[in-house]
């Protein structure tokens, strides 16, 4: 019985080709002799899309070349930024040790471990701060005596 099946499944089978072979000849075709004809409502087409597509690419252009920009400007802000927030960190810090220079007491000390005495009368000229720094002052000449203590 396995053996019927077996044959019948033989005669049951197709050949995995069927039909007519098809054979193509090569046609040697000349087509030096045409001419194409140019047709102008193409040709205004094409120039009009390719017209639409430079307008399109100057627009995305600009708008890429903006974001850019706007990006590269933010970056310099931040630096400048910071670079001002250093500064100014800086410059209190210099004013502190300005005003630590500046204390009476310490000049007052270090002049006593130089060996320097106090002034006498007349020999301090205490000079405004609240003159224009910009405004034509006239030079006064004042006696001042120099002594030497050692």
């Amino acid at each position: 019985m396995a053996a019927a099946q077996s044959a019948a499944a033989v005669i049951r089978r197709k050949p995995c080709w069927t039909g007519t072979p098809e054979i193509y000849f090569a046609k040697p075709i000349d087509n030096s002799r045409l001419v194409k004809v140019e047709d102008p409502n193409r040709s205004r087409e094409m120039k009009q899309f390719a017209f639409a597509l430079c307008c399109l690419f100057l627009l995305v252009m600009t708008f890429a070349w903006q974001h850019f920009k706007a990006i590269e400007y933010g970056y310099k802000i931040e630096s400048l930024r910071t670079q001002r927030d250093g500064l100014v960190e800086m410059n209190r810090a210099l004013r502190l040790e300005e005003a630590s220079l500046r204390d009476p007491e310490r000049i007052d000390m270090l002049a006593r471990q130089l060996g320097l005495q106090s002034p006498q009368a007349g020999q301090v000229v205490r000079i405004n701060a609240d003159t224009d720094a910009g405004a034509p002052e006239l030079a006064s000449v004042t006696p001042v005596s120099l002594i030497a203590v050692r």
